[in-house]
């Protein structure tokens, strides 16, 4: 928090402040009756039915007027709740420091007024002007019958949710200048979905990078969500935060993701766990890439192929029949449509193939047991324990020990198993090296956390799961994605069912020399058909 901010939550429950600056009191009981506090200047009719054109005129008037005048009180009388708008209106002018008011508004539209915001932010002997557009629609009080602003705080900036408030002074952590491994500096502007990712580093990291705070107008908002600047009247100096990421790679990321709506990919060096990219292609910010918690289909084939090695059931060139079908706990499983059945195949051809039934049938073998998924994922892969500190935040995976019919399901990628891009390209990390290297986005040694430890794979398990991802991208489901990519090559496809959904979720994670890396695209279709474009994309930038 800035140092000398006040803060007034929007939605809370306490008094506005009174006196002083022209702001006047307002009765309380009324503004919490839901039908404002009965301004001098409101329009009294009382009647039904939506306002009409004088009276959404005379309230929206009236509403601006003392809007302008900084009256606090009297403008939050002309809304439907009083006293949130009243504890925001009074914030607007004291913490967030704006004056000479100046409103326009726009022709109005039924009950609906937009309009335009025109003022000064002064701080610490700086002004500077600040110009937006917003607008708010006109209702009838529940009780009084009277016209009123029905109160919303996007009213008084178009960027305000409930919780937010507005202020100004020195920003919560110093502005920060991230570079990539090789020193590049990396902005939103150049590599837009990486702009949460540096509110979250800078809201971290600011104040270790060495740099000084800005003098900002903000939004602080209710949640941990970085605080976000709408107008600079003093620039800090900037810290150098030094990230793992690759400018090279973020850009070929970056480009992956804008031909498929809501996907993400993350990239990383399996030698070391460094991450090299992340990018989403979101409208509302989420980084799902590191955050997603959704079924990763038969990407997850890669660490029941493990437990099956590592128990002894089968190994790459043994026994994994491929029938049409498998019953397991009276849930029967399918593959895709036009798979061939393949009694005699092996466990490299049925991973190749993506064969749902043989790994279904695999499961009841002795000496697996419900947890023996759950297990080699936090022992052998780090899934899945709440304890990845990769920088920012981050969900690690979940692979629940369960019983009956989700027993099979958890061992396909669906049931209750949830991933996302990063959790899996670790894993394609962890089975072509035999390590365990937790994903990191910047060093821990700039705070002293301890990364997520695990016991890795036997070198034969490793050996074999590399061998069968090299097979499945060069004859397997993974082949036409991975077409044309030379060296060491590899890759895992996976389609996962998502209730409610049409098409099914597309997957793909895969490895080319010391590059890992995985994709989602959220009803992508097929593993090849979306998300295995977006990973061929950024390894083929990897060199």
């Amino acid at each position: 928090m800035g140092k000398g901010v006040k803060v007034a939550v929007v939605g809370g429950v306490f008094a506005v402040m009174v006196g002083g600056a022209g702001y006047g009191a307002y009765n309380l009981v009324s503004a919490l009756n839901g039908n404002g506090g009965g301004g001098s200047g409101a329009a009294q009719t009382r009647g039904s039915g939506p306002p009409d054109q004088d009276e959404v005129r005379e309230t929206t008037d009236a509403f601006f007027g003392a809007w302008e005048k900084g009256q606090a009180a009297e403008a939050a009388s002309y809304t439907n709740n009083a006293q949130d708008a009243g504890a925001l209106l009074s914030a607007y002018g004291e913490e967030a420091r704006i004056g000479r008011v100046d409103i326009t508004p726009g022709a109005p539209r039924g009950a609906t007024v937009p309009f335009t915001v025109k003022a000064t932010v002064s701080a610490d002997g700086v002004s500077k002007p600040l110009r937006y557009t917003s607008a708010l629609t006109v209702v009838r009080g529940q009780t009084t019958g009277r016209a009123l602003v029905d109160w919303k705080p996007s009213v008084v900036h178009p960027d305000l949710k409930d919780g937010d408030t507005l202020v100004t002074g020195e920003s919560a952590q110093p502005p920060i200048e991230a570079v990539d491994r090789d020193g590049t500096v990396l902005t939103r502007e150049k590599y837009p979905s990486l702009g949460p990712v540096l509110d979250t580093l800078r809201q971290k990291y600011g104040d270790k990078a060495g740099g000084s705070p800005a003098v900002e107008l903000s939004i602080r908002h209710a949640t941990e969500e970085a605080d976000t600047p709408l107008l600079t009247l003093a620039k800090g100096e900037p810290g150098t935060l030094n990230t793992t990421l690759s400018a090279e790679l973020q850009a070929a990321a970056e480009k992956a993701v804008t031909s498929y709506p809501e996907s993400s990919v993350v990239a990383l060096k399996p030698s070391t766990g460094e991450v090299l990219a992340v990018a989403n292609n979101r409208g509302d910010g989420f980084n799902a890439a590191f955050q997603g918690q959704v079924a990763p289909g038969s990407t997850m084939k890669i660490i029941t192929a493990a437990m099956l090695i590592d128990h002894g059931v089968t190994s790459m060139n043994g026994p994994a029949p491929c029938p049409d079908t498998a019953t397991w706990q009276s849930q029967t499983f399918k593959n895709l449509t036009g798979m061939e059945p393949n009694e005699g195949a092996t466990l490299a051809n049925s991973f190749l193939r993506s064969c749902n039934t043989a790994f279904v049938k695999l499961i009841d073998e002795q000496p697996l047991t419900d947890a023996s998924l759950t297990e080699e994922a936090q022992e052998r892969f780090g899934l899945g324990r709440d304890d990845w500190k990769t920088g920012i935040a981050s969900f690690d995976g979940s692979v629940p020990a369960s019983g009956g019919p989700d027993r099979a399901a958890n061992a396909i990628g669906q049931g209750q198993v949830q991933m996302n891009p990063l959790t899996m390209a670790s894993v394609t990390a962890t089975a072509v090296t035999g390590a365990f290297r937790q994903p990191y986005l910047v060093s821990p040694e700039l705070d002293g956390r301890q990364l997520a430890q695990a016991k890795g794979l036997p070198a034969g398990t490793a050996a074999q799961l590399k061998e069968m991802m090299r097979l499945t991208a060069t004859q397997g489901t993974a082949q036409k994605a991975m077409s044309g990519l030379g060296g060491d090559i590899g890759a895992k496809t996976g389609s996962a069912e998502v209730d409610g959904n049409a098409t099914s979720d597309s997957w793909f994670t895969g490895f080319r020399g010391d590059v890992a890396a995985a994709a989602m695209a959220q009803q992508g279709g097929h593993g090849g058909d979306a998300a295995g474009p977006i990973v061929a994309a950024v390894l083929r930038a990897g060199g």
